[in-house]
């Protein structure tokens, strides 16, 4: 008899380990760039290729496991990504570290609809498989705050190949465990692949990925961001079209009729926008504005981590009084407070009233992604559990690049605005943003670079209000859209049969 708790168990540990890896690679970057000599595009693609290959090939590898097996998909994209983590971490220049990025997200992409959908499998009566997903849920948001201390520990004793071989050891583990107590699990009847549907929806994804990324850094004028956009659009646009004409569609988009998976998936989407905020905010506001260490920043956001695995678990025990509806609109709302109360933040902070806002915000995250989780995967067919995973987690990716480059864009443009030069300081990298100005006071006499600092940390400040703001508003609107968008969903969603015309 398969032991589900052991499985879950696996599943939670792959996950936590992607989500650690998302995070890590930022502490690393300016002793990469020193070692290995990166110029700038080189940089940005370090940065980003693991992203792309990631968001890309979700939709088609979530589909290949309801294929070939998930367990299968699994533990190959485990050894994938074990065997990726050592090239990158000896990797000799920029251009091998790139292909073996590219490499980390095409095993990654494998095992993170994967790892959801094996849940959905094993965990059958509804309860227990929304309190696995809500558990589920928790060890992914615990992994975003592990990511900067897990790098600030290495960084500290060991070079900065460091944070890519920690993952081997805990992928090993994975297999093993993998091997032994997972059940394997497919669709009986999946049907023929269709390449030209692969074709697009990577391309499509991708491209609009990179369009919206590149608009953040050169602006929404420039001639391969409107290309990009062009290209994402028209290459989704020809796949859902593609889709609604095929007998076995690598999505079944008749499942966007279904209330609770096309609300569910829209409220992720914009949730994830906004919060996406939340760790580009707090790793510049704990490190260049209060002058934390790598390693203090990251401790200090891991209790919202841990208040997000709380919210995972509580998310399942809340439906009963409060419905689906209810349950995602309180966790957007608990979020929308705290970004509220994160605009009076000043240059100065007592971390003790800091923290209950964390843990507030934290138990928003858990309550609403568990949830809107449960209801996409209970809602599509079993035997279709890993495209819905990767339908799910593509929402995730989008959502994340989108909100990172409006927001920060919204964050610049206001620091910008404010920012006053002190007379005679060279102002072009200061101006860009707070981390420019970081760089411009390091080679500046003490009393200019104090100076300048003041001037900058002030000027983010006004850009940190703006945003989060913004962001408390836009969270606060989602909640809405959230209560009426899931009102009717059953408070018990039981085994769905398959999609039908």
């Amino acid at each position: 008899m398969t032991n589900k708790w052991a499985c879950l168990a696996v599943a939670c540990l792959a996950t936590l380990l992607l989500s650690i890896d998302l995070t890590v690679l930022h502490l690393a970057l300016p002793r990469l760039v020193a070692d290995l000599g990166a110029n700038s595009t080189q940089l940005l693609w370090i940065g980003d290729i693991y992203g792309f290959a990631l968001a890309g090939l979700l939709v088609t590898m979530g589909n290949l496991g309801d294929r070939v097996g998930r367990k299968r998909l699994l533990l190959i994209g485990a050894a994938g990504f074990g065997l990726a983590s050592v090239v990158t971490a000896y990797a000799p220049n920029p251009e091998l570290l790139i292909a073996a990025r590219t490499l980390l997200g095409v095993a990654g992409a494998m095992i993170m609809p994967s790892t959801l959908s094996i849940v959905r499998n094993v965990f059958t009566d509804p309860g227990e498989r929304t309190a696995a997903i809500g558990i589920w849920s928790g060890m992914s948001a615990a992994g975003f705050a592990l990511g900067p201390v897990v790098g600030g520990v290495l960084l500290d004793h060991f070079w900065w190949g460091s944070v890519f071989l920690v993952n081997v050891p805990i992928m090993v583990l994975v297999l093993v465990a993998g091997f032994l107590v997972l059940p394997e699990s497919r669709d009986p009847a999946p049907g023929r692949l269709d390449v030209p549907s692969v074709v697009l929806s990577f391309a499509g994804i991708v491209t609009a990925v990179y369009a919206v990324k590149e608009a953040a850094h050169q602006g929404p004028a420039q001639a391969d961001v409107l290309v990009a956009a062009v290209a994402g659009v028209v290459c989704l646009g020809l796949f859902v079209r593609r889709q609604t004409r095929l007998a076995d569609p690598l999505i079944d988009v008749r499942l966007f009729r279904r209330r609770a998976f096309s609300a569910s998936v829209g409220t992720n989407l914009l949730a994830i926008f906004a919060l996406s905020a939340m760790s580009l905010l707090f790793a510049w506001y704990l490190q260049l504005v209060l002058g934390w260490s790598p390693l203090q920043a990251g401790l200090a956001q891991i209790p919202g981590g841990l208040s997000g695995a709380v919210g995972g678990v509580l998310a399942a025990r809340l439906i009963g009084p409060l419905g689906r509806n209810g349950v995602v609109a309180l966790g957007l709302a608990l979020n929308s407070g705290a970004f509220a109360w994160y605009s009076t933040l000043s240059t100065e902070l007592d971390y003790l009233t800091l923290l209950p806002v964390m843990l507030v915000g934290g138990l928003g995250v858990g309550l609403t992604f568990t949830v809107n989780n449960d209801n996409v995967l209970a809602t599509a067919p079993k035997e279709r559990a890993g495209a819905a995973a990767a339908v799910s987690e593509t929402a995730f990716e989008l959502g994340g690049a989108l909100g990172i480059a409006i927001l920060g864009t919204v964050l610049n443009s206001v620091y910008q605005a404010n920012l006053r030069l002190p007379a005679g300081v060279p102002g072009e990298a200061a101006r860009e943003s707070i981390a420019g100005a970081t760089r411009t006071a390091a080679g500046l006499p003490s009393e200019a670079a104090g100076e300048l600092m003041r001037a900058a940390r002030t000027a983010f400040m006004s850009g940190m209000h703006v945003t989060t703001l913004v962001t408390a508003v836009l969270l606060a609107v989602v909640a809405v859209l959230a209560l009426a968008g899931l009102r009717g969903v059953p408070k018990v969603i039981r085994e769905e049969s398959p999609v039908h015309p």
